[in-house]
């Protein structure tokens, strides 16, 4: 019975040594912590945590900045990887999607600086242009409340359908005025370029677009137009952590002049614009 207890209290306090170690290691990359640990930052695979990438490779080093990058597939866990504390800081959305996603889910996270913006676009494997679509055709939209309503406005703004009067950034479906026969799948924002294969078109975010080989440009029937276009795509942190100098040397580097050049070098098409400054609010 006393070796018994003697190994369970060894045993308590090797686990307690344990867990100490995980939380300081999982601590390290959050913001707040201190400024000479890894910034772990989240991010969509295309272009995102490409952008993060050319910054790791070629600036942060002489910025004094030691950065992590983590990449994820979908809208949803880089915001509550980020609540949690998991990581610093993200890199992937829009001002609006942000906002309604903190109303829903009682976040409190913040944009912080703009850096680009992915024009959304309607691609089709069976149209090639938009005139070809006829009713009876079914367009796959994404069924997130902010991207669905960007969908429809986009279709509406190329007169493909026609919403109701004062239909804004949040129109569904139940919006439209006139479908001109033509009916609606609303699906995961990830899986529209899956789509295409069940579906006439579907209107794809520009980074799903990229992830799926399209050339923005020259294969969407409609694009949105990249001039003053409000979806710019920013790095945000939870509030409070603002003012850490790892995402202040980050911000920096994000709206720099190299970075200005590798986005206009390597997405030549406009599928990627850059959009710098401060996030409005």
């Amino acid at each position: 019975m006393r070796t018994s207890v003697k190994f369970s209290a060894t045993a308590v306090a090797v686990a307690a040594l344990s867990i100490g170690l995980t939380a300081c290691g999982s601590d390290s990359g959050k913001a707040g912590s201190s400024p000479d640990d890894a910034l772990v930052v989240g991010a969509s695979p295309t272009p995102h945590a490409d952008i993060l990438k050319f910054v790791k490779d070629n600036l942060a080093a002489k910025a004094g900045l030691k950065l992590e990058i983590k990449e994820y597939t979908d809208y949803v866990t880089p915001n509550t990887a980020l609540e949690d504390g998991d990581i610093g800081a993200n890199y992937f959305q829009t001002a609006a999607y942000l906002k309604d996603f903190n109303a829903k889910n009682g976040t409190h996270i913040v944009g912080v600086e703009n850096v680009h913006v992915e024009p959304m676009g309607l691609y089709s494997k069976k149209d090639t242009k938009a005139s070809e679509l006829k009713s009876g055709d079914t367009i796959a939209i994404p069924n997130d409340a902010v991207n669905e309503g960007r969908a429809l406005q986009l279709l509406a703004a190329n007169d493909i359908i026609t919403l109701k009067d004062g239909a804004g950034s949040t129109a569904t479906v139940s919006d439209i005025k006139d479908a001109k026969g033509l009916k609606f799948k609303e699906i995961e924002a990830a899986q529209t370029p899956r789509s295409l294969d069940d579906v006439t078109a579907a209107v794809i975010n520009g980074n799903y677009a990229l992830e799926a080989k399209f050339k923005p440009s020259k294969d969407a029937l409609v694009l949105e137009s990249g001039t003053n276009n409000p979806n710019a795509n920013f790095l945000a942190v939870k509030k409070g952590n603002e003012d850490d100098p790892r995402v202040k040397k980050l911000e920096k580097l994000l709206n720099s002049d190299e970075v200005k050049q590798y986005i206009e070098k390597t997405y030549a098409d406009g599928s990627v614009i850059p959009s710098f400054g401060a996030v409005k609010s």
